[in-house]
Parts: structure tokens; C-alpha cells; sequence
């Protein structure tokens, strides 16, 4: 797997084998087929173009699994700032694809949460993974 450095606290970046949309469309199936609900898919280039503004292709998927971030947002509600869980992927100036999400332990570590509970996150970090792969 190609993780890329990210020089942001906690943000974990990987490369993708796809196009944006294709990487898009793979994650929400690998989501919802693991029960993980999703609440939003944001086209950001899309929404740049019917503003008459040139972006390259970038979109957001914001998912998550309220028996999993419930507890953390009642233990810490401000844990609410950083979930629902959200994916970014994005085009760069070379036409490689990456995705990029928070990484649970840091979303756990930002809100002082018991860090136990960073295994309610966790566990969609295999279905991102497996988006960008092959």
C-alpha cells in the first residue's frame, strides 16, 4: 500500500489505483456492504464547475456507524466536530488519485477520549484500504 507523508496531525494518506469517481463508488459499496451508513457524498469539482470555476475531480464521503461513534460523542461531545467519518479523494496536478482520511487514534487523542474507544473507528480503516487497492 502507498501511504503518503502528511506533514497534517493525523491525516493518513493513500494512494489510489482509481479515478476519483471509480474510488468514490468502490468505497461506498465496501461501506454500506459492511453496514456502515452513508450520509453524504459531496461532488466538490462538480460543485466548483456549475459555479463556472475549474477544479480537478475531488469529492467527499462522509460515513459512520452510530453504535460506534455514539459512545465516543457521549463520553466527549465534542468528538461530534470530527465524526461522522469522512473520506477525501482527490485528483493532483499529476493525475494520480489519493484518498485521505483522520485518523482514528489522532480523532481520539484531539478530544482526550478513553483510548479504548478508538476501536469504534477503526474498523472502516480496512474498507478504505481496500477502496485504493487493487
Amino acid at each position: 500500500m502507498n501511504i503518503q507523508a502528511s506533514s497534517r496531525p493525523g491525516v493518513v494518506i493513500l494512494a489510489a489505483n482509481y479515478p476519483v469517481a471509480r474510488t468514490i463508488e468502490r468505497l461506498e459499496s465496501l461501506l454500506k456492504a459492511n453496514g456502515v451508513m452513508i450520509f453524504a457524498r459531496i461532488d466538490f469539482s462538480g460543485d466548483a464547475g456549475r459555479a463556472g470555476l475549474h477544479m480537478r475531480p475531488e469529492q467527499m464521503l462522509i460515513f459512520g456507524n452510530p453504535k460506534g461513534g455514539t459512545p465516543l460523542m457521549q463520553a466527549v461531545p465534542t468528538v461530534g466536530l470530527d465524526l461522522p467519518l469522512k473520506a477525501l479523494v482527490w485528483e493532483d496536478a499529476e493525475g494520480r488519485t489519493w484518498l485521505a482520511y483522520n485518523d482514528p487514534k489522532y480523532i481520539v487523542q484531539r478530544h482526550a477520549v478513553e483510548s479504548s474507544l478508538s476501536i469504534n473507528l477503526a474498523g472502516v480503516i480496512p474498507l478504505l484500504e481496500r477502496a485504493v487497492a487493487q
